[in-house]
C-alpha cells in the first residue's frame, strides 16, 4: 500500500465520521487540562477541513466559501 493510497482511506474514513475528530480533541484535551486547548483547535478544524467534513461553526467546507486562505509561516517578511 503507498502512502497515497493511506492518505485517501484516512480521508474517506473520516469524512464519513466527523465526530471521531472531535472526540479525538476533547480527549487529549481531558488529558492534558485544556492546557493545549488552542492548539488542539487548530489540528482539529485542519483535520476536519481535510477529510471534507464540517468545520468550527457548523458550516460545510466549500471552495470559495468567503473563507481566507493563510500561510501557515505567517506574513512574508520585509
Amino acid at each position: 500500500m503507498d502512502f497515497k493510497n493511506l492518505v485517501e482511506k484516512a480521508k474517506a474514513a473520516l469524512g464519513k465520521n466527523p465526530a471521531v475528530i472531535d472526540k479525538a480533541g476533547d480527549f487529549v484535551d481531558k488529558k492534558t487540562g485544556g492546557k493545549y486547548s488552542s492548539h488542539v483547535d487548530k489540528a482539529q478544524d485542519a483535520a476536519k477541513k481535510f477529510s471534507g467534513g464540517q468545520q468550527a461553526g457548523g458550516q460545510q467546507n466549500q471552495q470559495g466559501g468567503g473563507q481566507q486562505n493563510v500561510d501557515p509561516q505567517g506574513p512574508p517578511q520585509q
